[in-house]
């Protein structure tokens, strides 16, 4: 994955449940239309448009669900210490599911937190590449809020559909504090092809700075000339290997 593009694709890390060989595994879910945890009428956290979420079991639930939330490796912007971010443990997940009556199968929860999970680590190693062009001013961003915005195209996903491109099925959008100055980045996320070889669903991300100030400009020009270029380096590599 490259910032200024769709990334390559991608698929879960081998210590993910996916990988293991066991029991048949059910059909896999489909990706919802838009995160569950950002969808809710109940009063939402201003830093993640995220509601407070139960961790009590639903009543005709069958499967018992794990409680315990995962630290991510997000570090949290308005703490006092060195805080990272937390992700919703199964149960909330599920419960999140559905509250937005969402067809949830129990046995698949666990592997959706997963992919969930995973999909927020490789967004945020995608905003720390963008993030070391400013290391000499700021060595240290940090998440400070988001929103899931699943049913708002972005600027450059809605024109990419113009020209047939598949439409994403969740948007993000990231705020980080980059040494007391905020700037937003947009996530699109794509599904792609699954590897049916390893049976794993692929995703493709596009994480870029929003364009909300002349400096999120020239920072996406910069990316995209230097990405051109070395494409074009390296199409001519390859041209001089067939003729050499």
């Amino acid at each position: 994955m490259s910032p200024g593009k769709d990334t390559s694709a991608a698929s879960p890390p081998p210590g993910c449940p996916m990988h293991q060989a066991a029991a048949p595994a059910p059909p896999k879910p489909a990706p919802p239309p838009g995160c569950p945890m950002h969808q809710a009428d109940a009063p939402l956290n201003p830093d993640n448009n995220i509601p407070a979420l139960a961790q009590s079991p639903f009543p005709d639930q069958e499967i018992p669900l794990p409680t315990e939330r995962v630290i991510s490796s997000i570090p949290r912007a308005k703490t006092e210490d060195n805080s990272k971010w937390e992700y919703p443990s199964p149960q909330q997940f599920y419960n999140a599911l559905r509250r937005k009556g969402w067809e949830t199968p129990e046995n698949a929860i666990e592997t959706m937190v997963d992919i969930h999970n995973w999909m927020n680590e490789e967004a945020w190693n995608e905003v720390m590449k963008w993030e070391k062009e400013h290391s000499g001013t700021c060595c240290d961003p940090k998440l400070l809020r988001f929103q899931g915005r699943p049913q708002e195209l972005s600027p450059k996903a809605r024109i990419m559909s113009f020209f047939g491109a598949p439409k994403p099925f969740d948007r993000h959008d990231w705020v980080i504090d980059r040494c007391g100055k905020e700037v937003r980045y947009v996530i699109d996320y794509y599904g792609g092809e699954d590897d049916v070889a390893n049976d794993v669903p692929v995703f493709h991300l596009d994480v870029r700075p929003a364009l909300d100030s002349v400096e999120s400009a020239m920072d996406r020009l910069k990316f995209g000339v230097r990405e051109a270029f070395a494409r074009f380096k390296g199409e001519d590599a390859q041209a001089s290997t067939k003729t050499a």
